[in-house]
Order: C-alpha cells, then structure tokens, then sequence
C-alpha cells in the first residue's frame, strides 16, 4: 500500500514539476511579449530623432561629411564602451582610483557586474578572469555562514522564544516574523537608498528604486551607475558606500528569501514540486541496495 501510495506521489510530482517548467517557460514568452509593446514605439521613436539630429547636424556644418561623422561617433561609442568618459564635464573622472576598483570588483564579485566600467588592459581581463574563479566560490561560500548564523539569531531564536513564551504555533510566527524581516529589508535597502539616490543623483524616484532592484538582484543592467559628483572626493566616498550596500543588501535579501523557504505554506509548494524523494526515503533507499550488495557478496566469500 505504501510503495503504491509513494508511486502515486512520485508521479503527481512529475507532472507539477512538468507543469512549473511550463508555466515558467510561458510566464518568459509573455514577459518579452510585454516589454517589446512597452518599449518598442519608444525605441522607434529614439531613432527617428537621431536621424533627424544627425541630418540637421550635416546641413549645418556642410564642411563635415557623413563618413567623417559616421567615423567620429563610432570612436566616441568606442570610449563610452570602455567606460571612458566622452563629455568635457565628465573629463577628471577616474575610473580605476581605489574606490572605482573597488565598486567595479564588489559588483563582479556579486555579480551584479554594471558593464559600464570594464577592463582594457589583456592583464586585468586575464586578473578579473582569475580573481572570479576564486572570489565568486569565496563569495558564495562566505555568504552561505552568514546567512546560516543570522538564520539563528534572527530566525530560529526568536522564533523558539516566543514559542515558549506565549505558546504561538511555530507557522505563525515564521510567517509574521518573515512578513517583519521582508518589511525592514524592504524599508531599508529599496526605499530609503532610493531617497537617497534621488536625491544624490540626478534620478527621480522610479530610476533610483529601480537602480536598487538591479543591484541587489544581481541583475546589473548598468543603464544607471551611481557615482557621477563632480566633486572627486564625495564621489569616492559614495562609490565606497556603493559597495558596502552591495554586499549588506545580498546578504539581507537572501535571508529574506531563506527566511521565506522555511515558511510552512511556501515549504509545503517546495516539496510539492521536487521531484527527489525525500531524504529519509533516499537514505533508506542506500541502506536497502547495501544490505541486498552485502548478501550478494556474502555466498561468495563463504566459498
């Protein structure tokens, strides 16, 4: 009856496993499907004014022809490319100072990788390259015990006390003290910067919050980059702080989302859709083919 009702199991978790990967697959098609009638007149647009700016710009300066324009934007595209500043206000910015180095490793460690700024030199290709390959595990591994001891201290002791304090069932307070967790981080790490980046930058609301989205999701689109004062020094100064937010924002959005994964409701369409047995059924499964191996062997050994 067991071994029939464990078959059953097995295969509903086949087909919403089936099921997910095809909603997921459909859940993409629309989301592109979205984005190209959200963005497309836009682009149409943008491009019908370029042309329209860039044969303005040969009528008026009749001296200069279209090859020679068409030559001078592809090295200025060129420099942009390599995150080397093209406009006279931008001239004195450095990109590899300390702090820029810094901002430009702890995006590539996090992978959140912006894109603007990118080695030039075969030698830094060949370092990120290298420097990856053993920060990233590093990275991962590191993010892995913190996450673990916060879980502890923030989750799992909490948790228990108020268990044993007021007798509140063990799902109910995972989901109220997730619910509180996800407000602070929320608060913390997406509102409150994205004050701070309007104000800082010259971003409105939505491209400051939508910065940190980007960046704490390790998306890194890097169509905004922080970090444009003129003033040298507050620009080093907020490009250290960049950093510092890189990483205590990783850290507190994945424990928002550990925290999430432990909540009886979303552990329950966790199970649902994982396809593995579980472990103690897999455990047993090993000891079982080891016993059958050790009797196999054991008439042999005998002769």
């Amino acid at each position: 009856m067991f071994a029939k009702l464990y078959s059953v199991l097995c295969n509903c978790r086949t087909w919403a496993f089936s099921i997910l990967i095809s909603c997921y697959i459909l859940f993409i098609i629309f989301g592109g499907t979205v984005l190209m009638v959200l963005e497309e007149p836009k682009e149409m647009q943008l491009r019908s004014s370029i042309r329209i700016l860039r044969s303005r710009f040969l009528q008026a300066h009749t001296c200069v022809t279209d090859e020679q324009l068409e030559t001078f934007t592809e090295q200025v595209l060129c420099a942009q490319k390599f995150g080397i500043p093209v406009l006279i206000s931008e001239d004195d910015r450095d990109n590899y100072d300390f702090t820029s180095s810094l901002f430009f490793l702890t995006a590539f460690l996090t992978t959140s990788g912006y894109g603007e700024t990118v080695p030039i030199s075969d030698g830094g290709k060949v370092f990120c390259i290298i420097y990856s390959l053993l920060g990233i595990p590093i990275t991962v591994f590191l993010l892995a015990c913190i996450i673990q001891n916060l879980m502890l201290y923030l989750i799992w002791r909490p948790i228990n006390y108020v268990h044993t304090r007021w007798g509140y069932s063990v799902g109910t307070i995972k989901l109220l003290s997730t619910l509180l967790l996800a407000t602070l981080v929320v608060t913390c790490f997406f509102i409150i910067p994205a004050g701070i980046f309007t104000q800082v930058e010259d971003w409105n609301f939505m491209e400051s919050l939508y910065f940190c989205f980007i960046s704490l999701s390790t998306i890194g689109i890097g169509d905004n980059i922080p970090g444009n004062a003129k003033n040298q020094a507050v620009r080093q100064a907020f490009e250290f702080g960049i950093s510092c937010y890189l990483i205590l924002g990783l850290i507190s959005l994945t424990l928002v989302l550990e925290a999430l994964s432990e909540v009886p409701v979303i552990h329950w369409c966790l199970s649902l859709f994982r396809m593995a047995p579980e472990k103690e059924d897999e455990q047993q499964k090993v000891l079982q083919e080891a016993e059958d191996k050790s009797k196999e062997v054991s008439p042999h050994d005998e002769s």
